[in-house]
């Protein structure tokens, strides 16, 4: 896939991507979903599920050490703070975007721009939470995540 082609798609999923609610047990069964297509893959990746005030959903799979836990923490920073999943930033600054990290904004020591982050967006309420995936390449950790919650929509709306 081009870069271009990669951008569009990812703003397409920015803009369609929502839930109709979202509540610990929806947290609870999007984390279990993430973790069992990552065994599956044995992927050694560690999943978070959280909000600005707290961890709803933790899991590190076989293989998956503490730096992965370092780099959900930022890219989870990062998702809240922009209300826009990493791989679009990751996307928009390949494309040609301010880069976050450049010095005098970002604190490299909390945030990260890297694929992995989805925030969690309802319908009619906004970013309620960010599911984040690391261990995998960004295009990768991204994929697993945005799948899971499109599949947890679709759930919901029967």
């Amino acid at each position: 896939m081009t870069d271009d082609a990669w951008l569009s798609r990812l703003e397409e999923e920015h803009s369609e991507l929502e839930l109709d609610r979202f509540d610990r047990a929806d947290a609870w069964r999007l984390g279990r979903e993430i973790a069992e297509r990552g065994l599956t893959k044995s992927a050694p990746i560690a999943i978070d599920i959280r909000t600005a005030s707290g961890v709803l959903f933790h899991a590190s799979l076989p293989g998956a050490t503490a730096d992965n836990d370092s780099w959900v923490a930022k890219k989870a920073a990062t998702a809240l703070r922009f209300e826009t999943s990493t791989a679009l930033l990751e996307a928009r600054v390949a494309a040609g975007g301010r880069d976050p990290m450049e010095p005098g904004w970002l604190d490299a020591a909390t945030y990260a721009v890297a694929g992995g982050a989805v925030p969690v967006r309802v319908r009619g309420v906004g970013v309620v939470a960010v599911a984040t995936v690391s261990g995998l390449p960004s295009a990768d950790d991204h994929a697993l995540v945005a799948s899971a919650l499109r599949e947890l929509a679709a759930a919901q709306r029967g």
